[in-house]
C-alpha cells in the first residue's frame, strides 16, 4: 500500500492514542497524550532531552552561585501564532500566570507550581533579556520551566473559559480544531522558527483500547499508534510496521501510611519492600510488560544510582524484621484501592497480598470508585494504612519535594521523615553544577532504598506501533510522543 507519510508538507499525520485532549497550557499535568499535543502547539524556555536541557525560546541561560537568579536570552524575532512578539514581557506574564495559587492544580492537588515560583520576581533586561529570581535556592529550575509554556498574553486575555482560544503559542503547529475528548487537529506554522514542520497536519485521535488503537494502524486510519498491547502488536508486519518498547518513567507504588499505625515503623516498610517478587507481579499483573522498580524514581531518572543494588526477595528477613517490629503473629494492613488509575490496581492488590501470606500479611480492601474523590483522600492523608498510588514527575526534585519531605509536607507526602536525607535535598537545591546534583540525588536514592516510604513496585513497558520503516525513531526517556522527531518512514508501509 502507498504510505500517507511519503513527503513532508503534502501529507497528514494521525495519531491515535487513549485520549485526545486539549488541556490549559499553564495546567500540571504529567499526561504523555497530553504533553504530545502541547509539544506541536507549545515551547517553553528550555526543552527538556535525552542529552539533557535544550534551546527553545530561550537561546542562552544561566544561574547565580546562590541558585536563585535566572537569567535567560530569547530567541530574536519569534512570534506567537496570533502573530504578537514573543518577548521578555510575555514570558514574564506566561510565567507569574503559571505560578497563580489556582493554577497548576492536577488531581484535586491546586498550586502545583505556586509552590516552587510563587513570590518570584522579576528583572526585564531588554525586549529579549530577563532575570527570574526565586525565594529560595532553585537549582532544579529548569524542571519547572521547560513546562512553563509560553502563551499569547493576547489570546489569555480574550480566551475565557474557551481552551481552544488559549491555545495560542510559539511552536511548529497551531491548532485548527478540537472535539473535547475526541480530537485534537492542527496545521503546520509556516513562520516557525525552527525545523520546517515535517507534516502539513498532524491529528490526535482517541483510540479508546488497545485493540481499537491497532486496528486503526492496520487499517491505515492511523500512521501511528500509542499505548498498543504488547501481544496484539505481534501481529503487526515487522516489514510494514514499526514497533518500539519503552519503559514508562511513571513508578507504580503502594504509599504507606508513615505518620500513624504499622506504616510508621521502618521495620515495616522495609520488609514489605524485601517480601515482594516484582518479576512475579510483572508476570501475573502486566503479562510481562513492565520492570521491576527498586527505587523511589524509575532506572530513567536522572538521580537513579544504576549501580545501587536492587531489593531481593527474601521472605526470611521480611518475616525476622515483622516480628521485630511486633508482627510475629501476623499483620492485617487497611489498603485503600482506586478502581482505575492504574487500571490494574485490584489485580495488583490480590497478587500482593498472595505474595505477603507466607509471612502473615493480610489486606482489609476498601475500594473507591471515583478517581478524583480518591486523590483528594491521598492529598489529605486520609488512605488507611496504605494505598495504591503512582509517582510520575520525570523530576528527581519534585518527587522528594512533593512527595517525601517532611518539612514541605506536600500534596502527596504520607507522614514519612527522613532527617539525614532532608539535609541532602537542600544541599542539592543549592548546587548548581548538575553533575555534583546529580550525584547527591543518588544519595538520597540509596537511603530510600535503605529506609523506604513507599512500597515500590515496578514500572510499566509500553508500545508505541508506525506505519513504515522508522530506524532512527526512538521514544524519549519521558515516554512523551515527540512530534517534531516524528518523520515519514524511510520505506512505506
Amino acid at each position: 500500500m502507498t504510505s500517507p507519510m511519503q513527503s513532508p508538507m503534502t501529507t497528514n499525520l494521525t495519531i491515535t492514542q487513549p485520549r485526545a485532549v486539549l488541556d490549559d497550557p499553564h495546567a500540571c499535568t504529567d499526561s504523555s497524550d497530553v504533553l504530545s499535543v502541547f509539544s506541536a502547539l507549545f515551547e517553553g524556555l528550555v526543552r527538556r532531552s535525552d542529552a539533557g536541557y535544550q534551546p527553545a525560546l530561550a537561546t542562552h541561560w544561566s544561574m547565580s552561585e546562590d541558585a536563585r537568579t535566572s537569567s535567560f536570552t530569547l530567541r530574536d524575532g519569534v512570534r506567537f501564532h496570533d502573530g504578537e512578539p514573543c518577548d521578555a514581557e510575555a514570558v514574564k506574564h506566561c510565567l507569574e500566570r503559571m505560578a497563580r495559587p489556582d493554577m497548576g492544580a492536577t488531581l484535586g492537588a491546586p498550586g502545583v507550581y505556586a509552590q516552587y515560583l510563587a513570590g518570584m520576581t522579576f528583572e526585564i533586561v531588554d525586549g529579549r533579556r530577563l532575570k527570574l529570581t526565586t525565594v529560595e535556592p532553585l537549582a532544579d529550575i529548569l524542571d519547572i520551566l521547560h513546562v512553563g509554556h509560553i502563551v499569547s498574553p493576547r489570546a489569555l486575555a480574550a480566551a475565557g473559559d474557551d481552551l481552544a482560544k488559549r491555545a495560542v503559542g510559539t511552536g511548529p503547529y497551531r491548532l485548527e480544531r478540537w472535539r473535547d475528548g475526541e480530537e485534537v487537529g492542527v496545521s503546520a506554522n509556516m513562520a516557525y522558527h525552527g525545523r520546517r514542520p515535517a507534516f502539513a497536519t498532524i491529528n490526535w485521535r482517541r483510540g479508546a483500547s488497545a485493540a481499537e488503537r491497532l486496528s486503526l494502524l492496520r487499517d491505515g486510519h492511523a500512521q501511528v499508534a500509542n499505548g498498543l498491547d504488547h501481544g496484539q502488536a505481534a501481529v503487526l508486519d515487522r516489514q510494514r510496521f514499526t514497533t518500539l518498547d519503552y519503559l514508562s518513567p511513571v513508578a507504580l507504588i503502594l504509599m504507606f501510611n508513615a505518620a500513624r499505625g504499622p506504616g510508621a515503623d521502618p521495620r515495616v516498610r522495609r520488609a514489605l519492600n524485601l517480601g515482594i517478587d516484582r518479576m512475579g507481579l510483572v508476570r501475573d499483573v502486566l503479562g510481562g510488560a513492565g520492570q521491576p522498580l527498586h527505587g523511589y524514581v524509575s532506572p530513567v531518572h536522572d538521580g537513579a544510582d544504576p549501580d545501587a543494588p536492587g531489593f531481593a526477595h527474601d521472605l526470611a528477613m521480611a518475616g525476622q524484621l515483622l516480628r521485630e517490629a511486633g508482627y510475629g503473629t501476623g499483620l492485617e494492613l487497611n489498603l485503600y484501592c482506586p478502581t482505575r488509575l492504574p487500571d490494574e490496581a485490584q489485580m495488583l492488590a490480590a497478587a500482593l497480598e498472595r505474595q505477603l501470606a507466607p509471612i502473615g500479611v493480610s489486606f482489609r480492601i476498601h475500594l473507591e470508585p471515583d478517581r478524583v474523590h480518591y486523590a483528594n483522600q491521598v492529598r489529605l492523608k486520609q488512605i488507611h494504612d496504605i494505598c495504591v498510588f503512582d509517582s510520575s514527575p520525570m523530576s528527581c526534585f519534585r518527587v522528594l519535594h512533593e512527595k517525601v519531605d517532611s518539612r514541605v509536607r506536600g500534596s502527596w507526602w504520607e507522614g514519612y521523615a527522613n532527617p539525614e536525607a532532608e539535609a541532602l535535598m537542600d544541599r542539592a537545591r543549592r548546587t548548581v553544577d548538575e553533575g555534583p546534583r546529580r550525584a547527591i540525588q543518588r544519595q538520597i536514592y540509596r537511603l530510600l532504598q535503605a529506609d523506604p516510604p513507599w512500597l515500590y513496585v515496578y514500572n510499566h513497558r509500553r508500545m508505541v506501533g508506525l506505519a513504515g520503516r522508522h530506524p532512527a525513531f526512538v521514544m524519549p526517556r519521558d515516554g512523551v510522543l515527540n512530534v517534531r522527531a516524528l518523520a515519514p518512514p524511510s520505506e512505506p508501509a
